[in-house]
C-alpha cells in the first residue's frame, strides 16, 4: 500500500492491505490503530484467546499472522487503550460479518466466484443519453421467504424473482438501499458497521456477487446506495476506533449527526482513504454499476446546513473520489442525493463540479407531490409549481426520484398523495405517472409505487402483493408496465434530456384549466405530452403544431387501465392547428410523423 497516499487521502485500495487477507495456508490480518497501546486477534482459531499483534511500518498500523484461521471463521480485534481498558471491535476493513445483534467479522475468501458478465461490463455506460429507469428496492421487504425464519430471500434467490419482475415492468436497472452490514433493521442500512461486509442478512459475499452477475447477465444494471456521511455509534464498530476518535470529529457540535449517528471527518486522510477505498471495492469485488450516495448536502454544508457555510475539505474528498471513480471504472453512473442549490453538482470534477453524473431533482418531487396532493379547484393558483422545475432544470443533470422517502413516517404512499376518494385517486396518479416519465431526466420509482400501495412501507413486512387481485390496481399495475415500456423504446423520452433541444413548452398557460402540453424530441422522433390536472372534461382543445401525422400512443384514460376511452385517435394536420378532447385527470402522448425530420 501507498503510504503516502493512505495519508493523503489519495488511494483506492487501502482493502488490499488492510483487514483480513487469505495468504498461503492461513490469513493475514492488519489494522490502522495509531492510539492504541496493545492489540490482539480473538476468534474462532485461537479460542477467542487472544493472538498478539505487532506494530509495522510507522507504528500506526498493526499485523500478525495466523496459520488455523479460515474462511468462514469469525473474528474481533480487541483494542487496549492508554487508560487501560479494552473494547473488542469488528474489522473496518473486514469483509463479512455476523447477523444482529452479534457483531464479530468473518474471514472472507473473495477469489471463489467467477464473473460471467464481461458482455454488460464492457457495454455499460452513465445512460446520459440512454433510458435510465431505476426500481428502488429494499431486499428485505419487496418479498418475504415464507420457509425463512425472519422472511429474508438469499442474495441469488433475489436475483432469481426481481429479474423476471423487472423485465416485465419495464425496469433496466436496480437500485439497492444500503447493503453494507449494519445493526439496526429500523436503519434500512443508513448506519453501518461494516462498510466493506455485505449484510449477513442475505447470504455471504460470493452471493452478493452471484446475485450481480445474475442482474449483469439478464441486461439489468445494479446501482447501490452509498453512505460517506457517517456511521453507527456501536462501540464495536469505527467509533473511538483506537481509543479516540480516529474516523470522527473530536467535538460533538460537528460530530455527532442529526440522526444519531457519527459524522466522518473527511479532512482526514486515512478517512479519506477508507471511503475511497470502500466505493471502489464494491465495483471492483461485485461489479457495482453506479452508487447513490446518501445525504451529499451534509458533506457540502457543516452539518448540512448552508448558514454554517461550506466544508471545503469535505468538498475536494467528494470532488477526488468521484473524478478518482469514474477514471477507474469507466460506465458507472454517481448520482447524489442533494436538495440545496449548490453549483456545479453534476460538473466534471476537473472543471471545478462536484463530478456526480446525477443530482436527485428534489425540488421537482416536493413541487409536483403537492400539486397532486391540491384539490383540483385549487390547482390553478398551484399551477406554476408545474412549470417552475424547467426553470433551473438545465442546471445540473437531473434525475427524477419518487423514493423510500416518499413512502415511510406519515408522508403517505404515492397513490395516497393524490387527492380526493379513493378510486379518483388513480386516474390522477396515472397522470401523474405520465407527466413523470414525459419531463426530462432520468426515473426512480420506490418498489410498491408500480400497482398502487396504499399502506406505508414498513422495512418487517413485504409489499401488499395481494392488491393485485383487485381490477383497479391490476389495471393500473398494466398502465405501468406499458409506460415503462414505452419510455425504454421511445428516445423522444430520454436521448436529449439534457440539451435544450429536446424539450419545448407548447402551451403552459392554461392556468384556468390546468392544461399542460410539451414536446419531447430525441432519436429523429417528436413525442407530444398533453395533460388536464383537472377534474373537468376540456373538448376541443386546440394546440399548435407543424403538419404531419399524428397519433395517440398512450391514453392515461383507456378503458383498459380503468378509464372511458375506448380507442386511440390519428390525425393528419394541415394547417398547423391539432384539436383534442382531453378527460378529466388526463395524460395523453401523441407520436408524431412530421412531413420533414427535426
Amino acid at each position: 500500500m501507498d503510504m503516502y497516499g493512505f495519508y493523503t487521502g489519495k488511494i483506492f485500495d487501502a482493502h488490499h492491505f488492510l483487514g483480513c487477507r487469505i495468504e498461503g495456508g492461513g490469513a493475514v490480518f492488519r489494522t490502522f490503530a495509531p492510539a492504541a497501546v496493545r492489540i490482539e486477534v480473538i476468534g474462532e482459531f485461537n479460542g477467542w484467546n487472544g493472538t498478539e499483534m505487532y506494530r509495522i511500518h510507522d507504528r500506526n498500523f498493526w499485523e500478525c499472522r495466523i496459520a488455523d484461521a479460515k474462511p468462514g471463521m469469525m473474528y474481533k480485534y480487541r483494542i487496549y487503550t492508554r487508560d487501560g481498558s479494552w473494547t473488542d471491535h469488528c474489522d473496518p476493513y473486514g469483509y463479512g460479518m455476523e447477523l444482529r445483534p452479534a457483531s464479530a467479522s468473518i474471514i472472507r475468501d473473495l477469489s471463489g466466484y467467477a464473473f460471467a458478465d464481461r458482455e454488460w461490463m464492457e457495454k455499460r455506460c452513465d445512460c446520459k443519453e440512454k433510458p435510465l429507469n431505476i426500481y428502488e428496492v429494499h431486499a428485505g421487504s419487496w418479498k418475504k421467504n415464507p420457509e425463512e425464519e425472519n422472511g429474508w430471500y438469499r442474495y441469488q434467490e433475489l436475483a432469481d424473482i426481481l429479474i423476471p419482475y423487472l423485465k416485465e415492468y419495464g425496469y433496466n436497472y436496480v437500485e439497492f438501499m444500503p447493503l453494507s452490514e449494519h445493526p439496526c433493521d429500523e436503519s434500512w442500512g443508513y448506519q453501518n458497521t461494516g462498510f466493506f461486509s455485505p449484510t449477513s442478512r442475505y447470504g455471504t459475499a460470493l452471493e452478493a456477487k452471484e446475485m450481480v452477475d445474475k442482474f449483469h447477465q439478464n441486461g439489468i444494471g445494479v446501482i447501490l446506495d452509498f453512505v460517506p456521511v457517517h456511521f453507527a455509534v456501536d462501540g464495536y464498530g469505527l467509533a473511538n476506533y483506537d481509543g479516540t476518535p480516529l474516523y470522527e470529529y473530536p467535538h460533538r457540535d460537528v460530530g455527532d449527526s442529526e440522526w444519531g449517528s457519527k459524522n466522518f471527518m473527511h479532512s482526514r486522510g486515512e478517512v479519506r482513504s477508507f471511503l475511497q477505498s470502500c466505493a471502489a471495492y464494491w465495483m471492483e469485488e461485485y461489479h457495482i454499476d453506479g452508487l447513490r450516495m446518501d445525504a451529499i448536502s451534509r458533506i457540502i454544508y457543516w452539518q448540512g446546513e448552508p448558514a454554517r457555510g461550506v466544508n471545503r475539505n469535505a468538498v475536494e474528498f467528494l470532488q477526488y473520489m468521484n473524478r478518482g471513480l469514474k477514471e477507474r471504472y469507466p460506465g458507472i453512473l454517481l448520482a447524489a442525493e442533494d436538495s440545496t442549490s449548490y453549483p456545479g453538482v453534476t460538473k466534471d470534477a476537473g472543471e471545478g463540479g462536484l463530478g456526480f453524473d446525477y443530482k436527485w431533482d428534489m425540488g421537482w418531487m416536493n413541487d409536483t407531490l403537492n400539486y397532486f396532493r391540491s384539490a383540483p379547484e385549487y390547482r390553478t393558483e398551484e399551477y406554476h409549481k408545474l412549470t417552475f422545475s424547467m426553470m433551473y432544470y438545465y442546471d445540473a443533470n437531473y434525475l427524477l426520484p419518487l423514493s423510500h422517502d416518499e413512502v415511510v413516517h406519515g408522508k403517505a404512499t404515492i397513490l395516497q398523495k393524490m387527492n380526493g376518494e379513493y378510486d379518483k385517486k388513480f386516474p390522477q396518479a396515472r397522470a401523474f405517472y405520465m407527466y413523470m416519465y414525459a419531463h426530462p431526466g432520468k426515473k426512480l420509482n420506490f418498489m410498491g409505487n408500480e400497482f398502487g400501495h396504499m399502506r406505508e412501507w414498513d422495512e418487517k413486512r413485504q409489499m401488499d402483493w395481494d392488491l393485485l387481485q383487485y381490477p383497479i390496481h391490476d389495471a393500473f399495475h398494466h398502465f405501468m408496465k406499458d409506460l415503462n415500456h414505452l419510455y425504454l423504446c421511445t428516445p423522444a423520452l430520454w436521448e436529449k434530456d439534457y440539451q435544450t433541444e429536446g424539450f419545448q413548452w407548447l402551451d403552459c398557460h392554461q392556468e384556468e384549466k390546468c392544461i399542460y402540453a410539451f414536446s419531447r424530441k430525441g432519436g429523429g422522433q417528436m413525442m407530444i405530452a398533453v395533460f388536464n390536472f383537472s377534474d373537468k372534461t376540456q373538448g376541443k382543445f386546440s394546440l399548435e403544431v407543424p403538419d404531419g401525422t399524428y397519433q395517440v400512443v398512450l391514453n392515461s384514460e383507456e378503458e383498459c387501465y380503468g378509464g372511458s376511452v375506448k380507442e386511440k385517435e390519428t390525425w393528419i394536420i394541415e394547417g398547423n392547428r391539432l384539436e383534442i378532447d382531453i378527460p378529466a385527470f388526463c395524460g395523453i402522448y401523441i407520436g408524431c410523423k412530421p412531413e420533414s425530420d427535426e
